[in-house]
């Protein structure tokens, strides 16, 4: 079985990851993987601390694993390592070894980046503020320039974000 093309999206708090993973996940009959942090803070019932980190990113990358195993033509990664990696870098000013290695060595065929253009909305633990938010998503941009990694950019309503990435996923795999 051909392995599924790994779409990487990324974003800041409330910037639509989630929403617009499950829709192409639906769209194309394939699975989406939830972001790890979520349960995390739900189970636990606390932010995560630094020591956190490098368990949140193996956790996703197990999860994000175990369902490209199971996905066909596309697994859509509703966050990745480097975006665990920026938080790390916003909250505790660094990361350590494991997560930059970890973050490092993630490759995805297309990384999708969603705009911070919706209304922001406050969820518990999950959410700081828009001003965070905003400067969360500059601080991706940067990140994924000095990585050197490609990205498209995709705002507005839902059904404009899927037309945008509609027109600019790469073909499946023969």
């Amino acid at each position: 079985m051909t392995p599924p093309l790994r779409v990487a999206i990324l974003g800041a708090e409330s910037s639509g990851k989630s929403t617009l993973a499950q829709a192409l996940a639906e769209r194309h009959g394939t699975l989406w993987v939830p972001e790890y942090l979520r349960e995390f803070v739900d189970t636990r019932q606390r932010v995560p601390v630094s020591d956190d980190q490098f368990f949140i990113a193996s956790m996703q990358v197990r999860r994000e694993d175990a369902a490209a195993a199971l996905a066909r033509g596309y697994l859509f990664c509703d966050t990745t390592p480097l975006m665990t990696a920026v938080y790390s870098n916003h909250y505790f000013g660094g990361m350590d070894r494991e997560l930059a290695a970890l973050t490092a060595m993630r490759r995805y065929d297309m990384t999708i980046v969603t705009a911070p253009d919706s209304p922001w909305v406050a969820d518990g633990l999950m959410r700081d503020s828009d001003q965070v938010r905003q400067s969360i998503h500059r601080q991706l941009l940067d990140e994924l320039r000095a990585r050197q990694i490609a990205w498209l950019e995709v705002g507005g309503s839902l059904e404009q974000r899927l037309a945008r990435v509609e027109a600019h996923l790469p073909p499946l795999r023969a």
